[in-house]
Protein backbone atom coordinates (compact mmCIF):
# COMPACT_ATOMS: atom_id res chain seq x y z
CA UNK A 1 0.00 0.00 0.00
CA UNK A 2 2.99 2.52 0.77
CA UNK A 3 4.80 1.70 -2.16
CA UNK A 4 1.76 2.44 -4.21
CA UNK A 5 1.05 5.56 -2.70
CA UNK A 6 4.63 6.37 -3.51
CA UNK A 7 4.80 5.46 -6.81
CA UNK A 8 1.49 7.68 -7.52
CA UNK A 9 2.86 10.54 -5.77
CA UNK A 10 6.26 10.07 -7.71
CA UNK A 11 3.91 10.05 -11.03
CA UNK A 12 1.97 13.38 -9.93
CA UNK A 13 5.16 14.46 -9.26
CA UNK A 14 6.61 14.18 -12.94
CA UNK A 15 3.00 14.74 -14.84
CA UNK A 16 3.69 18.25 -12.52
CA UNK A 17 6.92 18.82 -13.79
CA UNK A 18 6.57 17.68 -17.40
CA UNK A 19 3.51 20.25 -17.42
CA UNK A 20 5.41 23.26 -16.15
CA UNK A 21 8.30 22.64 -18.61
CA UNK A 22 5.41 22.35 -21.73
CA UNK A 23 4.81 26.00 -20.12
CA UNK A 24 8.79 26.68 -20.58
CA UNK A 25 9.43 26.97 -23.93
CA UNK A 26 6.56 29.08 -25.23
CA UNK A 27 6.73 31.44 -22.84
CA UNK A 28 10.23 31.85 -23.22
CA UNK A 29 10.56 32.13 -27.22
CA UNK A 30 7.10 34.71 -26.80
CA UNK A 31 9.19 37.42 -24.44
CA UNK A 32 12.25 36.43 -26.73
CA UNK A 33 10.76 37.53 -29.44
CA UNK A 34 9.60 41.21 -28.28
CA UNK A 35 13.37 41.93 -26.92
CA UNK A 36 14.33 43.16 -30.16
CA UNK A 37 11.31 46.06 -29.95
CA UNK A 38 11.53 46.65 -26.48
CA UNK A 39 13.01 49.91 -26.34
CA UNK A 40 11.08 51.11 -29.38
CA UNK A 41 7.71 50.06 -27.40
CA UNK A 42 8.79 50.79 -24.14
CA UNK A 43 7.83 47.26 -22.73
CA UNK A 44 11.18 46.01 -21.61
CA UNK A 45 10.12 46.50 -17.77
CA UNK A 46 7.34 44.08 -18.71
CA UNK A 47 9.76 42.10 -20.29
CA UNK A 48 11.99 41.83 -17.37
CA UNK A 49 9.44 41.09 -15.02
CA UNK A 50 7.63 38.25 -17.58
CA UNK A 51 11.37 36.85 -17.31
CA UNK A 52 11.73 36.56 -13.58
CA UNK A 53 8.75 34.89 -13.25
CA UNK A 54 9.44 32.70 -15.18
CA UNK A 55 12.88 32.17 -13.42
CA UNK A 56 10.87 31.80 -10.04
CA UNK A 57 8.52 28.66 -11.68
CA UNK A 58 11.72 27.10 -13.51
CA UNK A 59 14.49 27.24 -10.69
CA UNK A 60 16.61 25.26 -12.57
CA UNK A 61 16.63 27.45 -15.90
CA UNK A 62 19.35 30.47 -15.69
CA UNK A 63 18.26 31.83 -18.97
CA UNK A 64 14.82 33.62 -17.75
CA UNK A 65 17.30 34.93 -15.12
CA UNK A 66 19.85 36.25 -17.72
CA UNK A 67 17.31 37.48 -19.98
CA UNK A 68 15.36 39.36 -17.32
CA UNK A 69 18.94 41.20 -16.34
CA UNK A 70 19.69 41.72 -19.73
CA UNK A 71 15.82 43.60 -19.81
CA UNK A 72 16.30 45.37 -17.31
CA UNK A 73 19.64 47.22 -19.20
CA UNK A 74 17.52 47.85 -21.79
CA UNK A 75 15.29 50.61 -19.63
CA UNK A 76 18.68 52.42 -18.43
CA UNK A 77 19.11 52.93 -22.42
CA UNK A 78 16.04 54.70 -22.21
CA UNK A 79 15.82 56.14 -18.72
CA UNK A 80 16.54 60.13 -18.58
CA UNK A 81 16.40 60.18 -15.54
CA UNK A 82 19.99 59.32 -14.25
CA UNK A 83 18.77 59.07 -10.39
CA UNK A 84 16.88 55.75 -11.60
CA UNK A 85 19.89 54.29 -13.08
CA UNK A 86 21.85 52.64 -10.79
CA UNK A 87 19.05 50.75 -8.64
CA UNK A 88 17.77 49.11 -12.16
CA UNK A 89 21.22 48.66 -12.42
CA UNK A 90 21.63 46.67 -9.26
CA UNK A 91 18.15 45.24 -9.91
CA UNK A 92 20.22 43.33 -13.08
CA UNK A 93 23.74 42.71 -11.35
CA UNK A 94 20.96 40.21 -8.34
CA UNK A 95 18.91 38.99 -11.57
CA UNK A 96 22.50 37.76 -13.62
CA UNK A 97 23.82 36.60 -10.04
CA UNK A 98 20.80 34.47 -9.79
CA UNK A 99 21.08 33.07 -13.42
CA UNK A 100 25.18 32.47 -12.72
CA UNK A 101 24.28 30.06 -9.26
CA UNK A 102 21.91 28.13 -11.34
CA UNK A 103 24.16 27.78 -14.14
CA UNK A 104 26.81 26.61 -12.01
CA UNK A 105 29.90 29.11 -13.09
CA UNK A 106 30.35 31.83 -15.78
CA UNK A 107 29.96 31.83 -19.40
CA UNK A 108 30.06 34.18 -21.96
CA UNK A 109 26.91 35.43 -21.95
CA UNK A 110 27.14 36.01 -18.27
CA UNK A 111 30.20 37.81 -18.48
CA UNK A 112 28.42 40.85 -21.29
CA UNK A 113 25.87 41.53 -18.78
CA UNK A 114 27.96 42.15 -16.12
CA UNK A 115 30.02 44.32 -18.51
CA UNK A 116 26.52 46.18 -19.45
CA UNK A 117 25.90 46.36 -16.10
CA UNK A 118 28.82 48.39 -15.14
CA UNK A 119 28.30 50.60 -18.14
CA UNK A 120 24.84 51.18 -17.18
CA UNK A 121 26.40 52.52 -13.78
CA UNK A 122 29.19 54.44 -15.20
CA UNK A 123 26.61 56.18 -17.70
CA UNK A 124 24.95 57.85 -14.93
CA UNK A 125 28.21 60.22 -14.67
CA UNK A 126 31.18 58.86 -17.06
CA UNK A 127 33.58 61.34 -15.97
CA UNK A 128 33.61 60.70 -12.43
CA UNK A 129 32.85 56.86 -12.25
CA UNK A 130 35.39 55.64 -14.91
CA UNK A 131 37.81 54.37 -13.27
CA UNK A 132 35.69 52.48 -11.02
CA UNK A 133 33.11 50.97 -13.27
CA UNK A 134 35.05 51.46 -16.85
CA UNK A 135 38.13 48.17 -16.12
CA UNK A 136 35.01 46.02 -15.09
CA UNK A 137 33.26 46.59 -18.15
CA UNK A 138 36.24 45.97 -20.34
CA UNK A 139 37.66 43.14 -18.21
CA UNK A 140 33.78 41.47 -18.65
CA UNK A 141 34.16 41.82 -22.20
CA UNK A 142 37.55 40.50 -21.83
CA UNK A 143 36.67 37.45 -20.30
CA UNK A 144 33.67 37.19 -22.46
CA UNK A 145 35.15 36.89 -25.47
CA UNK A 146 38.00 33.91 -23.80
CA UNK A 147 35.11 32.51 -22.80
CA UNK A 148 33.35 31.64 -26.02
CA UNK A 149 35.80 32.95 -29.04
CA UNK A 150 32.90 32.72 -31.19
CA UNK A 151 30.59 34.95 -29.45
CA UNK A 152 29.89 37.99 -31.60
CA UNK A 153 28.40 39.94 -28.71
CA UNK A 154 31.10 40.90 -26.48
CA UNK A 155 32.99 41.83 -29.93
CA UNK A 156 29.63 44.08 -30.60
CA UNK A 157 29.51 45.93 -26.97
CA UNK A 158 33.43 46.29 -27.29
CA UNK A 159 33.12 48.11 -30.73
CA UNK A 160 29.95 50.00 -29.14
CA UNK A 161 32.07 51.31 -26.13
CA UNK A 162 35.13 52.40 -28.83
CA UNK A 163 33.10 54.22 -30.59
CA UNK A 164 31.63 56.85 -28.04
CA UNK A 165 35.54 56.95 -26.72
CA UNK A 166 37.32 59.90 -28.08
CA UNK A 167 40.22 58.85 -30.29
CA UNK A 168 42.38 60.15 -27.70
CA UNK A 169 41.59 57.73 -25.36
CA UNK A 170 41.52 54.50 -28.06
CA UNK A 171 38.19 54.60 -28.95
CA UNK A 172 36.88 56.76 -32.31
CA UNK A 173 34.75 55.54 -35.24
CA UNK A 174 37.57 54.00 -37.09
CA UNK A 175 38.28 51.37 -34.37
CA UNK A 176 34.75 50.85 -33.78
CA UNK A 177 33.89 50.28 -36.83
CA UNK A 178 36.66 47.39 -37.71
CA UNK A 179 35.17 45.72 -34.63
CA UNK A 180 31.63 46.50 -35.45
CA UNK A 181 32.39 44.49 -39.30
CA UNK A 182 34.30 41.80 -37.29
CA UNK A 183 31.08 41.33 -35.03
CA UNK A 184 29.17 41.11 -38.16
CA UNK A 185 30.77 38.48 -39.67
CA UNK A 186 30.70 35.91 -36.84
CA UNK A 187 26.72 36.89 -36.51
CA UNK A 188 27.01 34.99 -39.74
CA UNK A 189 28.34 32.24 -38.73
CA UNK A 190 27.47 31.72 -34.94
CA UNK A 191 25.64 29.39 -33.76
CA UNK A 192 22.75 29.41 -30.40
CA UNK A 193 23.22 26.16 -28.15
CA UNK A 194 19.28 26.24 -28.45
CA UNK A 195 16.09 28.34 -29.56
CA UNK A 196 16.36 30.07 -26.47
CA UNK A 197 19.93 30.71 -25.86
CA UNK A 198 21.04 34.37 -26.69
CA UNK A 199 21.29 35.89 -30.49
CA UNK A 200 20.76 39.02 -30.09
CA UNK A 201 22.92 41.79 -31.30
CA UNK A 202 22.95 41.52 -34.94
CA UNK A 203 20.86 44.42 -35.74
CA UNK A 204 22.26 46.69 -33.56
CA UNK A 205 26.08 46.28 -34.73
CA UNK A 206 24.43 46.71 -38.31
CA UNK A 207 22.79 49.66 -36.91
CA UNK A 208 26.20 50.90 -35.24
CA UNK A 209 28.08 49.90 -38.58
CA UNK A 210 26.23 52.21 -40.28
CA UNK A 211 27.21 55.23 -37.95
CA UNK A 212 30.32 54.23 -37.79
CA UNK A 213 30.81 54.66 -41.58
CA UNK A 214 29.59 57.86 -41.69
Amino acid sequence: MKQTILSTLILCLSIATYAQSEKYVPAMKKNIAMLDSAMQKGNAKELANNFERIGEAEKNQWLPYYYAAYAQILITYTEKDKTKVDPIADKAEELITKAEAIAGKENSEIAVIKSMIATAHMGVDPQSRYMKYGPVAVSNLEKAKALDPANPRPVYLDGQQKFYTPPAFGGGKDIAKALFEKALTMFDTFKAESELHPSWGKAATQYFLSMASK
